[in-house]
């Protein structure tokens, strides 16, 4: 990929999509650039990745093909209307915080300007992120291409219709949260058993991450896969049956749509 990527932002998802581009070796780091006030910050991307930095954002967008907005999302609206006077006609916005809307966007970067909105999860820091993507009209299927390849280097993704991106952040964006509580109280389940604490967490994450696996490498139905487990008059189906004494499916679904509605509300 004979592109210069540029990051305004570079924080816990900025850091690991930058760990991806160059572990995968999308680009050479000195292809990257990553804008940041902090002096910390950028001294440990320099060290680590050997990309170039800068307290500039102006530097990095007017250098940018591909540039990364990677800052919370009450400062997008700072952060357009700085660079918007020196973006690049060719440049690809990438969007990665809840609310921004490609409308939106384009209000404040101007109608002709290439964006993709994404969704990434926090999974991205190992390597096992889950991404949702959505260009504007403006982007080429090849600029198109350069940005999934960009997310595929560290997880997967998927290129889904804007309509969908509240879905997205309750089903993948802000779903990890709910799998740590679950984890969490799998063992401490198991603690109060007697396991030791560090052994129960790895004995449950192990297993949430294989049943994963199983899921998307077998293809098979969530339900056929649980049923693999739950043998008659067996401790699992007993276990089972308190799931579902307690609504743990009805209440997953309701945190989710509460995720959901929150995640329309800023969009608005």
């Amino acid at each position: 990929m004979n592109r210069t990527i540029a990051f305004i932002g570079s924080g816990n998802m900025g850091g690991a999509i930058i760990g991806g581009i160059v572990g995968a070796g999308l680009v050479e780091p000195q292809n990257i650039i990553a804008a940041d006030p902090s002096d910390k910050a950028r001294e440990s991307l320099a060290e680590k990745y050997g990309i170039r930095v800068t307290v500039d954002n102006l530097e990095a967008a007017r250098e940018a093909d591909i540039l990364f907005l990677a800052v919370k999302p009450h400062i997008y609206p700072v952060i357009a209307r700085q660079i918007a006077p020196v973006l690049s006609r060719e440049t690809v916005v990438v969007t990665i915080a809840a609310g921004q809307t490609l409308a939106h966007m384009a209000e404040m970067l101007g109608e002709s300007a290439k964006i993709v909105r994404t969704m990434p999860n926090t999974p991205a820091l190992v390597g096992e992120g889950m991404s949702a993507l959505c260009p504007n009209g403006n982007v080429t299927a090849e600029e198109f291409a350069a940005v999934e390849a960009i997310f595929n280097s560290f997880g997967k993704c998927e290129r889904i219709t804007e309509d969908l991106f509240d879905a997205v952040v309750g089903v993948s964006g802000s779903s990890p949260a709910y799998v740590y509580m679950f984890i969490e109280a799998m063992a401490d389940a198991a603690v109060a058993e007697g396991m030791p604490r560090e052994k129960a967490y790895k004995f449950a994450a192990q297993a949430v991450l294989g049943s994963a696996r199983m899921v998307l490498e077998t293809g098979r139905h969530p339900g056929d896969l649980k049923d693999m487990v739950c043998s008659p008059w067996g401790t699992t189906i007993r276990a089972v049956i308190e799931l579902e004494k307690t609504g743990m499916r009805g209440s997953v679904m309701q945190a989710m749509q509460a995720c959901i509605d929150k995640s329309r509300e800023m969009s608005k």
